[in-house]
């Protein structure tokens, strides 16, 4: 699959990520086969976090994938940390070592590519988050740092003490939950499209070269549902459809091409357990649709021009 540079780690990706997060929602022979053929198809970048199953999922990841030495090597990891689920946003160096600490037990792993910070703290103290940084990049624990649905400021909170580049940022980005991308369209207007609403994150990642992990691609609302086939969404699907048939690939195809189209670079981060629907995903790494495709979409969408 085609690879992009996370962030200024030097690290090769691959520019669609697989996410773990329902992967305790299939049986372990289901997914034994999903990550092997994710692996396959040269989607090696597996997206985690501690609280995904209730702390079920590393374990079931790892267990699917058979982890050992050798297998490791063709994989990169990416796991985050700091939320204690109904309770607190926690990042507190304990926690954050803490953290690590069982989650590498349970993807029986030595490291990990890369360590996010999950949604931002209230009561986040840097000062403590620069020394687990320091602390896991020292021995060799966590090789990339980034963060997860921060806004410019709170990441330059961060890095005013921490001395590792963040290299990521995962933000809720899909065709019908693009504000992100809208705002800035709007710019200077009385609508409320044009209301910012995360202090032009978009264009402080990209002046700052970290890559944007967007989450939920094919989701609209918060979790509502996936837009693809809604009838909640009648225009946008007709033109999807009409422009996979151009392509010959499956709508999934094109919903995914539309955000890889962005010269942001982004990494979509897939949820699906499906291992054709991932294929259909990937195979948008190999498809560059027309600016005009990718604003008829934008309006299809609902959203508009001013």
């Amino acid at each position: 699959m085609r690879t992009i540079n996370l962030g200024l780690s030097g690290l090769q990706a691959p520019v669609i990520a697989v996410g773990c997060m329902r992967i305790n929602g299939i049986e372990k022979a289901e997914a034994s086969r999903f990550v092997k053929s994710a692996i396959d198809m040269g989607a090696n970048f597996f997206d985690h976090a501690d609280i995904y199953g209730k702390g079920t999922c590393e374990e079931i990841f790892a267990d699917a994938i058979g982890m050992n030495p050798a297998v490791r090597e063709k994989i990169l990891l990416q796991t985050k940390c700091g939320i204690r689920p109904g309770a607190a946003f926690d990042f507190s160096k304990e926690h954050i070592l803490k953290s690590v600490d069982a989650s590498l037990k349970k993807l029986k792993t030595d490291y990990l590519d890369v360590l996010l910070l999950h949604r931002p703290d209230a009561l986040v103290e840097p000062e403590e988050v620069a020394e687990a940084f320091g602390i896991l990049h020292a021995n060799g624990k966590v090789r990339n740092f980034g963060v997860s649905n921060q806004n410019p400021m709170q990441i330059k909170l961060l890095q005013k003490y921490v001395k590792q580049p963040i290299v990521a940022n995962q933000l809720q980005l899909s065709i019908t939950n693009a504000t992100m991308i809208s705002q800035g369209i709007h710019n200077n207007m009385l609508s409320d499209d044009a209301v910012g609403r995360d202090g032009s994150v978009l264009d402080f990642c990209r002046l700052h070269d970290i890559t944007i992990q967007t989450w939920s691609p094919f989701q609209y609302g918060f979790f509502k549902g996936v837009f693809l086939g809604s009838k909640e969404f009648p225009k946008l699907n007709a033109k999807i459809d009409e422009i996979a048939r151009k392509y010959g690939v499956a709508n999934t195809t094109i919903a995914m091409a539309w955000l890889l189209r962005h010269p942001a670079r982004f990494q979509p981060v897939t949820g699906t357990m499906n291992a054709d629907r991932l294929k259909d995903c990937v195979k948008a790494a190999d498809i560059t649709i027309t600016r005009d495709e990718w604003y008829e979409i934008y309006l299809a969408a609902g959203n508009v021009l001013p």
